[in-house]
């Protein structure tokens, strides 16, 4: 965290080690691999409520992620208030109108059909948390004095990847859903204006009759996604 002042590097010993033998380390890799294999965004929701110590657990993991200078520029707002979720969808609801009907060009909208995307987002209320995820492009001491934070939006990245893990440990569910720009979002959650909200996950069971487009599951295979360069 920011700390105001001369700060001086200090090391401490490591205080946790979590390191297996080889043997043991490839094949926690590869069940690893199969587990989260078994992630998938949804869109429906059941109505069986999620417990907050749950939600608040997994968003405490997204916490732990690594930030430049350990600012921790993320802020999360869990919401399960019926209110608050409709005005969120109705606000979705009416930019996805605006981009459907000619704000996207025709390669976007080819490249969605497959995922089988539309205007309607009833998951935003069905859902029954929905989790606003916020970048905070700068930081304030508590005498009001603004700071800079540094790479802001690969460390919120990596925080909102760790929560998203987390959830499906969890046994949950979620979707990514991004704002554009919905700038009422942060006087409505009480979030100063140096923060933008970039991510709206909703969160919950997923209902028996759940689906998943087809094409969501078809992932590169490993030789176009890693290079290795031996020594």
């Amino acid at each position: 965290m920011y700390s105001k002042g001369q700060v001086h590097y200090q090391p401490v010993t490591l205080p946790d080690r979590v390191q297996v033998p080889e043997d043991a380390a490839l094949r926690q890799a590869e069940d690893f691999l199969a587990y989260m294999r078994k992630r998938h965004s949804v869109r429906e929701y059941d109505s069986r409520p999620v417990p907050e110590a749950v939600i608040a657990a997994c968003i405490a993991a997204a916490g732990t992620a690594p930030s430049g200078a350990n600012h921790q520029p993320w802020h999360f707002a869990a919401i399960s208030d019926p209110a608050m979720k409709a005005k969120i969808r109705e606000a979705a609801e009416e930019e996805e109108r605006a981009f459907y009907s000619g704000g996207a060009g025709d390669e976007w909208l080819a490249a969605l059909e497959p995922i089988g995307t539309g205007v309607n987002k009833p998951h935003l209320t069905d859902a029954p948390w929905l989790i606003v995820i916020f970048a905070q492009r700068w930081g304030t001491t508590h005498e009001g004095e603004r700071f800079k934070n540094y790479y802001v939006p690969e460390s919120v990245g990596i925080a909102t990847g760790f929560l998203i893990a987390a959830l499906h440990h969890a046994g949950l569910v979620c979707l990514e859903h991004t704002p554009n720009p919905m700038k009422f979002l942060p006087e409505m959650l009480g979030r100063p204006a140096s923060e933008k909200a970039v991510m709206i996950l909703p969160v919950g069971y997923p209902a028996a009759d759940a689906t998943v487009p087809q094409v969501a599951k078809i992932k590169k295979p490993l030789d176009e996604i890693m290079s290795v360069f031996r020594g």
